[in-house]
């Protein structure tokens, strides 16, 4: 595939580094400095391309998303922190006929963690002498807190105890991704817990993704992706 990578920070240089290595094209990479360009202008840059990926910031994603949309250019959006937006940004692909996947977390692993959560949270909604809770943790430069994992988590463990799932956040020094969800009584406490080690398996994810939207039309997430891939494998296992 021809790329265009939108945001050039360290999970943009990783994606970088992994398209390349997987024998991708990087055709384009637009850093902070392109800021400025409006969406026609980004559009123009964009055109003929066969996918971008954006990891830049949450401000920009409706900007991108415009842009890649009018280009026929799809879209993995990788950026958290956007979900105040996400009608305008559904809009903006649905009126061009674009192609978007979004997530909160590109890792393989955090999706089969959601799995595992949305599983455990069944058989404890049905003790009733369970209260479940979130604690996630991140380095200090991550600015959305709770993180979208988590609130993605909150959803998942909502959908089976209400909507008083507490959530707590930290951000501090260099803590690497960390989701622990937890279901306590007065008996004992059982807790899930998955730790990113690095930022690579967001990156691949990334591409995963990519070459699953190829070719398609529509809003998708990262979820709806995993689902395809793992039902497929299923059936050939």
């Amino acid at each position: 595939m021809r790329l265009a990578l939108i945001g050039h920070g360290a999970m943009g240089r990783l994606v970088e580094a992994r398209a390349r290595d997987e024998g991708h094209e990087v055709a384009l990479v637009l850093s902070s400095r392109d800021a400025a360009n409006g969406i026609a202008e980004l559009g123009e840059r964009l055109r003929g391309l066969d996918m971008a990926i954006d990891f830049s910031v949450a401000d920009a994603v409706l900007r991108n998303v415009s842009a890649c949309a009018q280009a026929k250019v799809p879209l993995v959006e990788g950026t958290t922190g956007w979900s105040a937006r996400q009608s305008e940004v559904e809009r903006a692909v649905e009126q061009e006929g674009g192609a978007l996947v979004h997530g909160a977390n590109f890792s393989v692993g955090v999706q089969i963690f959601y799995r595992m959560v949305a599983h455990a949270a069944e058989l404890f909604a049905g003790l009733g002498a369970y209260d479940p809770f979130i604690e996630e943790a991140h380095h200090a430069r991550k600015r959305d807190a709770p993180s979208g994992t988590a609130i993605r988590l909150r959803d998942i463990l909502s959908s089976r105890f209400g909507d008083s799932v507490s959530v707590a956040s930290t951000r501090a020094g260099h803590i690497p991704g960390t989701h622990r969800v937890g279901f306590d009584s007065a008996a004992d406490q059982i807790t899930l817990t998955h730790t990113a080690r690095s930022r690579e398996g967001f990156a691949s994810g990334a591409l995963l993704a990519a070459g699953w939207l190829r070719g398609r039309q529509g809003i998708y997430d990262f979820s709806d992706v995993m689902d395809e891939i793992l039902n497929e494998r299923m059936k050939l296992s």
